[in-house]
């Protein structure tokens, strides 16, 4: 009868003072603008994660993947017409889109070192070997492509020596690959060890042609992420959790099984890719999100040497908020 009796006190009470209390029950909507040429790549492997593991629901957030059409210009887009509210985006595209008046700051790290592996057909032994040849590259005005460059510069093959296809995605260059008409792509993982499998041949890796640098972050417009400071935090902490677990060794099996999932990739070659990861550790991962502003600058370099950037070269810092990263304990 007393619980009765409370419950009949609670209906009684005034709306104004239930209002705030059924409001701090309701998680925050979230929406997370994602590309659809990264979808089923590793490069959503964090956001996958903390998802599958419950980390937004932990922090309060009704976690939504919003898949945005095109390229990195369409992922801060995205921000500023109000489609999505944080995004997935490759640096130079913020960058540039920062640079041109969008109020796009990175708010934490995604994907620091990417491993990018130069996959050929079987008969081109040689990097040499693809004068003449087509090569299906990435959007040429992102950082996969400019290290592929880099890569086959070492061997003395430039772009006027090559055809170029462009394709947005490591699995739709895969097809390329596949089906033709690509004679060599560069591959994320696993698609990479899924090619070698195949019987497909790697000339080479990004990282023996290019230093370390920032690859991909998430990305708020200032505006709205000071507003909606703590469902920023909370993101930020969860994509923490996120990277923990995927660091954590304990945790390699549940890690294996939501690549699985989520690329639709055999078990082994996502073992080999947490492998080339971590065994020994190469730095592909940040800790726990944060944020290296010396990759970032190496970022804005790159593009000064391809021509998108002149000097004076705009400071790195420029283009992140750390103040969310502070409060959620990671920098």
């Amino acid at each position: 009868m007393r619980l009765r009796f409370a419950l009949a006190a609670l209906v009684m009470a005034p709306a104004l003072v239930m209002a705030p209390a059924l409001a701090a029950a309701e998680p925050a909507i979230l929406r997370y603008g994602q590309a659809f040429s990264a979808v089923r790549s590793i490069y959503s492997l964090p956001i996958f994660v903390a998802d599958r593991e419950g980390f937004f629901t932990r922090e309060g957030l009704a976690f939504h993947n919003i898949l945005i059409p095109g390229g990195g210009e369409n992922m801060v887009k995205a921000l500023e017409d109000g489609t999505v509210d944080l995004t997935h985006v490759a640096t130079p595209f913020l960058i540039a889109q920062a640079l041109a008046g969008s109020d796009a700051v990175a708010i934490a790290a995604e994907f620091a070192n990417p491993i990018y592996s130069l996959v050929a057909r079987p008969e081109i032994a040689t990097i040499s070997d693809l004068r003449g040849r087509t090569i299906g590259m990435a959007d040429p005005a992102g950082t996969i492509a400019y290290s592929s460059w880099k890569l086959l510069a070492m061997s003395g093959v430039r772009e006027v020596d090559v055809r170029v296809k462009t394709i947005s995605g490591t699995p739709q260059r895969l097809a390329c690959l596949q089906r033709g008409p690509c004679d060599a792509v560069p591959l994320g993982q696993p698609e990479d060890f899924e090619a070698l499998d195949e019987g497909f041949r790697r000339l080479g890796v990004s990282s023996d042609a290019v230093p370390q640098f920032l690859y991909t972050v998430t990305a708020a417009r200032r505006s709205w992420a000071a507003s909606h400071r703590d469902q920023v935090v909370g993101y930020v902490r969860a994509l923490g959790a996120a990277f923990r677990f995927i660091r954590n060794p304990a945790r390699r099996d549940a890690v294996v099984a939501t690549i699985v999932a989520t690329e639709a990739v055999s078990e082994t070659s996502a073992r080999r890719t947490l492998q080339l990861y971590f065994e020994p550790e190469r730095h592909v991962l940040p800790e726990a999100g944060e944020i290296a502003i010396a990759g970032l600058r190496q970022v804005i370099d790159f593009m000064a040497e391809t021509g998108a950037l002149h000097a004076p070269l705009p400071p790195a810092e420029r283009f992140v908020e750390l103040s969310y990263l502070h409060e959620a304990g990671i920098e």
